[in-house]
């Protein structure tokens, strides 16, 4: 248990994508998460590791926890370039070959919400316990 009541978990972000992501994948089960929207949420957080990689060196860590009916999963990285308004991120077209990463956080998470400040920035991904609205 943690300060929120429910549970928590923290990984560094390393060059081993999938463990992180099978890491957050039996958190999330084990919350409750199942179906379309674990895969979402393993997707969208995959994306989130890889920015961190890619634009911040690798220097961050990754923290999960459930609460309220809901599973949170915060990426942070240590350099800070992100800032809220990135949130907002619009799909860039089918004529770029990169920046689709936080468009399609927002296309697969309940929440996406960004925070910045001196230590560096973080990308919050929330997602219901609820089932599926409907098969995809």
């Amino acid at each position: 248990m943690d300060a929120r009541g429910g549970t928590s978990s923290r990984w560094p972000i390393t060059d081993d994508l999938g463990a992180l992501r099978g890491q957050v994948r039996d958190f999330a089960v084990e919350a409750g998460l199942d179906g379309f929207r674990l895969q979402d949420l393993v997707l969208a957080v995959n994306e989130a590791a890889a920015n961190v990689l890619d634009h911040a060196h690798g220097e961050g860590h990754v923290l999960a926890w459930s609460d309220d009916g809901h599973v949170t999963v915060e990426v942070c990285d240590m350099v800070g370039r992100l800032v809220p308004a990135h949130a907002e991120a619009g799909d860039p077209g089918a004529g770029k070959l990169r920046g689709r990463g936080l468009w399609l956080m927002g296309q697969l998470c309940d929440e996406v919400r960004i925070t910045q400040n001196p230590r560096g920035s973080s990308v919050r991904l929330r997602q219901s316990l609820a089932e599926d609205p409907a098969p995809r």
